[in-house]
């Protein structure tokens, strides 16, 4: 299972840290992605990374803003986000991929809002 967490309610041009915790199992050999979800809106792609941790991906509208990043010990995946917008307040998950195409495993997402 995945647990995303960090979400909260932030200014513009502040930063969170979003966290996804693997239980139950291991998902060092997936690749890892985050998306999300704004209200009235389809789930969008927001970044992923390689199950060695070599390539990452962005969507261009965090490119240079997001990070992602993963601690394979701790079964854990990271979003660092900074200089928020408000377009950026949506539910974030988190997801793991055999393949980095099809992600089969979702966790529950966390709630972020920016103010402006």
């Amino acid at each position: 299972q995945l647990q995303a967490s960090g979400g909260g309610l932030v200014q513009a041009g502040g930063s969170l840290r979003l966290s996804c915790a693997g239980t139950g199992g291991t998902f060092a050999g997936y690749d890892m992605g985050w998306f999300r979800q704004a209200p009235g809106k389809e789930r969008e792609f927001v970044a992923s990374i390689s199950y060695g941790g070599v390539r990452t991906y962005a969507a261009d509208s965090v490119m240079g803003r997001f990070t992602i990043s993963r601690d394979s010990a701790k079964n854990t995946v990271y979003l660092q986000m900074n200089s928020l917008e408000p377009e950026d307040t949506a539910v974030y998950s988190c997801a793991a991929s055999p393949n980095g195409v099809e992600y089969e495993y979702w966790g529950q997402g966390t709630q972020v809002t920016v103010s402006s």
